[in-house]
């Protein structure tokens, strides 16, 4: 994996600039990330850039805002395993991007990884596995899923106007999902996805989804490839070594922003040493 920094040609250029724009566009087709260094932004241009780059805003749930476009990054300070980003969502987010305006002085490393390489290092075995449709299920209670929905929803934009007509819209509209409503307004949700894929951006089959990733915000995740066909924690914690081999760290500098092929590159982070560390993140499709 190529550390690729993008560094401004002129004094003060905008990360907006449509030159600085095609470069981030060029990286993310050739190489599924880049690194942009040295151009000063802030929040304003962070959240022009993200609009910019994707057609879509798409957001999670269970953040804080940092803007209209973004959101702060706050998943406590242990290390989070490779995933990404929303990957366990409907609408899985094509380009992510993060904003650090104040840098760690230790530690908080963002890692990421080709998920290309690390399909190409598995063996034949878990290759015929991983390519097979696996189901995710999880619980979620009324907070997240109708914040999430009024989010995708085209027809509402709070969690208030949420009702059962656009509950079975949204279903209806993405045939790879599916829930039970329960008593207390949460939902048990299944969601089948496929765990080695072609980037959005790019082509190219890798492994790249959440099944390495953290829980924080939400309840654990249970992974199956059929009823009885349930994924052990042994088999993750193989892949999460396999992966560690093709791993590599952003040690972020004030003002940095980092651009990820989500479908592609998985990401994740080293812990939190530094507690004055700030993130923002921004993301959505094509």
């Amino acid at each position: 994996m190529s550390y690729n920094i993008i560094r401004p040609t002129a004094e003060a250029q905008p990360v907006t600039d449509p030159a600085v724009v095609a470069q981030i566009r060029t990286k993310l087709s050739e190489d599924g990330w880049t690194l942009l260094r040295g151009f000063r932004p802030d929040m304003t241009a962070f959240s022009s850039l993200t609009t910019a780059l994707c057609r879509k805003i798409t957001f999670d749930p269970a953040r804080d805002y940092g803007d209209e476009n973004t959101q702060k990054v706050d998943a406590g300070t242990g290390p989070i395993g490779l995933h990404t980003e929303n990957g366990n969502t409907p609408v899985c987010p094509d380009i992510v991007a993060f904003y650090s305006p104040v840098a760690a002085f230790e530690g908080s490393q963002t890692t990421i990884c080709d998920g290309r390489a690390v399909y190409e290092a598995m063996t034949d075995a878990q290759k015929s596995r991983w390519r097979r449709d696996m189901v995710v299920e999880r619980y979620l209670p009324e907070q997240l899923w109708k914040r999430y929905l009024a989010n995708e929803h085209p027809a509402i934009s709070s969690p208030e106007e949420v009702t059962a007509r656009h509950v079975e819209e949204f279903r209806a509209a993405i045939p790879n999902q599916d829930f039970d409503m329960l008593e207390d307004g949460g939902i048990n949700y299944r969601l089948t996805v496929a765990p080695v894929r072609a980037s959005a951006l790019s082509g190219g089959e890798g492994f790249a989804n959440a099944v390495l990733g953290p829980s924080h915000n939400y309840a654990p995740p249970r992974y199956r490839f059929g009823d009885d066909d349930v994924v052990s924690q042994d088999e993750i914690e193989e892949l999460r070594d396999l992966a560690e081999a093709s791993t590599h760290e952003i040690n972020w500098q004030d003002g940095d922003i980092a651009v990820l092929d989500n479908t592609r590159i998985m990401h994740g982070r080293r812990a939190i040493v530094d507690t004055n560390r700030q993130l923002f993140i921004g993301m959505g499709n094509l």
